[in-house]
Parts: C-alpha cells; sequence; structure tokens
C-alpha cells in the first residue's frame, strides 16, 4: 500500500504540526509513503530526521502551474495508491488523471468550502461534528470518516518559572494557539485581570500579539502575563502550569485540550465547538460560556481553590485521551482506513 500526503502549510499551526505527527508514526508502522510539503526547511528537517524525505514545492496562488507538474510528476514515479491532501490548497492543486488510478481522499480539519473537494472520492474530518457538516452539505455518509488527531505524550520536566519572571509558589494559566480573533485571548486576558495574583503564560504568535499585549497593559495585568511566542516544548510548558485555559470563540477540534490530556492537566475552556464536544463539563473538564470573562474566571478560580478537585479532571482528562487519541489508536484507525478505501 502506498500513499501520497500533500499540505500545504503555513509555517505554524495545529494542523501542520499533526500533518508531521501522522507522517512520522504512519513510517515508523511501515507504510510506504511520498510526502510533498510547501517549501519549509524547517519542516523537511524535521520530516528527515524522522526518516522520510520531502519533496518541497511552491504551492502558490492560480499562477502557480510548477506545483501541479511537480505533482504529477511524484504520482507517474511513486504510483501511490492513495493521495491524501490537507485542506483546501494542495486538494485543488492535485492533478486529475494518471497512469494508474488513485483514490483521492481530502483531509479537513475545520469547516472548508466544500468546491475545493469535488475532486475527491473520500473525505475526512477530525471531529464528528465535521464529518456531520460534510454529509449535511450532500456528501454521501459513507464517504465520509472520522479521524481522530493524536498528540504526543512525551513527559518533559517543567520549564523554569524563573525564565519567564514568575513567582514560584503563584497560580499559573497556560494557553497555547495563534494570537488570532477566534482564540479568545482578549476574553482570558480580562479574566485574568479578575484573577489577583493568577499569572498567565501565552504561547503562540500571530496578528493580534501587539493588541493583546497593549489589553494587558490597559487592564493592569501586564506584569502577570507572559507572551511566549511560538514554542516547541508543549509538555514543559504544561507540566509548569497549575490549569490549562483553552478560551476560544471558534475552535473545530480543540487540539490544545488533547495536549493537556495527554499530559494529565486540568482543562478549563470554552463552549466553542471543538472543545464543548472533547470536554465533559464537571468530568473531564470545566466549561465556561463563549466571551464572558466573568464566567471563565469563575471555573479557573473553583479549580485553583479547589486542587483535589482540579487533579481528579487532570486524572479523567488523562484517562479520555488515553482511549481515544494515543498514536497507536489514531494510527491504527488510518491504516485500516487506508485499506478500506483501497478495496
Amino acid at each position: 500500500m502506498r500513499v501520497l500526503q500533500a499540505m500545504a502549510g503555513a509555517e505554524h499551526g495545529g494542523a501542520e504540526a499533526f500533518f508531521v505527527r501522522l507522517v512520522l508514526a504512519l513510517h515508523r508502522a511501515g507504510l510506504e509513503q511520498r510526502v510533498v510539503i510547501r517549501a519549509d526547511a524547517a519542516r523537511a528537517a524535521e520530516l528527515s530526521e524522522g526518516g522520510v524525505e520531502a519533496l518541497q514545492v511552491p504551492f502558490g496562488g492560480r499562477l502557480d502551474f510548477r506545483t501541479p507538474w511537480r505533482l504529477k510528476l511524484a504520482i507517474r514515479d511513486f504510483a501511490p495508491d492513495i493521495a491524501l491532501t490537507w485542506m483546501n490548497r494542495a486538494t485543488r492543486m492535485l492533478p486529475e488523471g494518471s497512469d494508474k488510478p488513485l483514490v483521492h481522499v481530502g483531509r479537513l480539519g475545520g469547516y472548508y468550502d466544500l468546491k475545493y473537494y469535488r475532486r475527491c472520492r473520500h473525505l475526512i474530518g477530525n471531529t464528528e461534528d465535521i464529518v456531520n457538516y460534510i454529509r449535511n452539505e450532500g456528501w454521501p455518509p459513507e464517504r465520509v470518516h472520522y479521524l481522530p488527531n493524536f498528540v504526543a505524550e512525551t513527559k518533559a520536566p517543567p520549564a523554569r518559572r524563573a525564565e519567564m519572571f514568575t513567582p514560584p509558589d503563584a497560580p499559573l494559566l497556560l494557553a497555547m494557539g495563534r494570537l488570532h480573533e477566534n482564540k479568545g485571548f482578549d476574553v482570558l486576558i480580562e479574566a485574568v485581570a479578575r484573577l489577583p495574583d493568577v499569572y498567565l503564560w501565552i504561547a503562540g504568535e500571530g496578528p493580534l500579539d501587539a493588541d493583546l499585549e497593549a489589553l494587558a497593559q490597559r487592564l493592569f495585568v501586564k506584569p502577570r502575563v507572559r507572551f511566549l511566542g511560538w514554542r516547541d516544548d508543549a509538555p514543559a510548558l504544561l507540566a509548569a502550569c497549575d490549569l490549562f485555559v483553552c478560551p476560544s470563540r471558534h475552535e473545530p477540534l480543540g487540539n490544545v485540550v488533547i495536549e493537556a490530556w495527554a499530559q494529565g492537566v486540568p482543562v478549563v475552556a470554552t463552549e466553542s465547538r471543538g472543545p464543548a464536544a472533547l470536554v465533559r463539563h464537571g468530568e473531564t473538564g470545566l466549561l465556561a460560556p463563549v466571551d464572558d470573562a466573568l464566567a471563565l474566571a469563575r471555573a479557573i478560580q473553583q479549580l485553583l481553590a479547589d486542587r483535589a478537585r482540579a487533579a481528579a479532571l487532570g486524572r479523567a482528562g488523562r484517562a479520555a485521551f488515553e482511549q481515544r487519541f494515543t498514536e497507536a489508536i489514531v494510527v491504527g484507525r488510518y491504516l485500516e482506513f487506508f485499506r478500506r478505501v483501497m478495496a
């Protein structure tokens, strides 16, 4: 069984990080793959270190004729049974027709415009809600499949609080993600303004970097908020914090929630679509309404004041991770899916 995977991703992002994890995990499982990515030296090096050499192409705009030609050559030379394309651009640019018939599968990590996926035979959604969205748009149910993400469960020593100018005994919150309006970090900063002595680390970068720092300054919490930039040491950051907070307005999956669960860290999240589907309120985490800083602050304070309950939620989150989101479980589901669509 041969699978070609194509990803025209950004420099950083949750889908891009999972793409690398899945490619390397499938490689370790013995799957024969050819990988095509948008030119990115760091991503290519990470794949190469894991034993997978990536073909780098431009994945440019409408006038990029080179990428479809390079993809056509890769398909001709590799002769895959399945082409798995990630998100809109790679899916749209996969050329039609080849000497050997292949099954084109598109993977969606959000509620994308399905016009880019008309030539696909099957579609993957990484949440059940995305699968329902695709089916409600008219796709035959037997051609739409739910395959979740997995996250790394590597343990790491806690990141040193002193390096982030954070007192060793201060209650510490962690949030991770792109600094974008959808992620709701402004609401989290407003919540922290209602929580004296609580510190917040935000790991990520994006267009709202300066705006969020200015907000923290206006609310007089800048001395307790640390903007860490993009980080690749999530296990160490999670090991250092008391709670993980996902304050998103719009979040199709909530991969960061699963990352926190994998480390046994208690979670407070908003009721955006992804986290609301993942978290069982009061069992595997706490949920607060979207865009409600007061309710978010109250949920955080509940767990900071009741460490036994927080620890129990952390253990329950870890159990949920072990049941559904480990590498072994998800890779097994992908391999079974590939065998099924080939048949």
